[in-house]
């Protein structure tokens, strides 16, 4: 029996080499299509990524956004239209998942052999995260799941900052979705899909498959995202506390405020330096524990496969 097909959809503002290495990653993984939509104008990116067959381009210029709707403020309302978009058109995948450019799905199976093993009536099948420790990016922290010792495991791996972190990561523990093509009413968000205006219902994680977030690369690339995260991205004022405040949680956003107030950027180089750094204690930490996991993505091999004409 012939094995599905799978694809992912991006909206993405980047630097070409980081695209180009996104797009490359996951063709080796197996990806059968790769829908790029430029938030903005990328020549060298674009060009490559239209003569490769197995990946399709959309440059979401003015044009693009009077057949569509008014542009969306929010980067957040733009990456869900254009997904919609991408899972709307004509089928050519069996599945599709939304993904950052900074993300990369890792696995020691071909990929379309684990989701061969879905039952035919799973509709989703979610991807949970890993999150880069900032170093030479082959450490990461793995997902705790949710439960009573989440908490206690965080607060050891973190001893200063622990309290106020949901699982120890700095972004998503939600991952990312697969779902299966040719569903009518299809809506696609950033975490979670819709039918209908009701959410499909939710799936297990799918073994097999890690969401490698490559969330800070070093402590200047962090500091230089830090501003706007914190204003309108994974950081924001509107996201969720890690617990309820009648517990003591509090939001990322607020943390960051706290730290800044009372010891500035070296209060955020402390945290920096205990949650996100690549350092032996945290890896021995990280690894007593099983949460400590060690992979080479080797993006240069890929780019040489796929993109071996590109200058970056």
């Amino acid at each position: 029996m012939d094995q599905p097909t799978w694809g992912i959809v991006s909206t993405i503002k980047a630097p070409a080499a980081d695209i180009l290495r996104f797009a490359a990653f996951h063709l080796r993984a197996g990806a059968h299509r790769i829908y790029v939509y430029l938030d903005d104008e990328n020549p060298t990116a674009q060009t490559a990524l239209k003569a490769h067959p197995k990946c399709r381009v959309i440059r979401c210029d003015a044009a693009y956004w009077q057949k569509h709707g008014n542009r969306p403020k929010k980067h957040q309302v733009r990456q869900s239209v254009n997904a919609t978009h991408a899972y709307q058109r004509r089928a050519e995948v069996d599945w599709l998942i939304h993904m950052d450019v900074d993300e990369f799905l890792v696995s020691d199976q071909p990929i379309a052999t684990i989701l061969s093993g879905l039952p035919a009536d799973r509709l989703t099948a979610r991807i949970r995260p890993m999150e880069v420790l900032a170093g030479d990016g082959t450490a990461f922290k793995a997902f705790i799941p949710n439960g009573p010792e989440r908490k206690a495991i965080t607060q050891a791996l973190y001893p200063t900052f622990g309290a106020y972190l949901k699982g120890g990561f700095l972004s998503h523990l939600a991952g990312k979705l697969f779902v299966r093509s040719r569903l009518d009413s299809i809506r696609l968000q950033i975490h979670n899909a819709f039918e209908g205006g009701m959410a499909l219902p939710d799936s297990a994680q799918l073994h097999g498959i890690d969401l490698a977030h490559c969330h800070a690369k070093s402590w200047d690339q962090w500091l230089a995202d830090y501003r706007y995260r914190h204003e309108k991205g994974s950081y924001r004022a509107d996201l969720a506390p890690n617990a309820s405040p009648e517990k003591g949680g509090m939001t990322l956003h607020a943390l960051f405020e706290m730290i800044e107030q009372q010891d500035g950027v070296h209060g955020l180089r402390a945290f920096f330096d205990e949650v996100v750094a690549d350092t032996p204690d945290l890896r021995a930490r990280l690894a007593e524990r099983g949460l400590l996991r060690q992979i080479d993505l080797d993006f240069a091999q890929a780019l040489a496969t796929h993109f071996p004409n590109v200058t970056l």
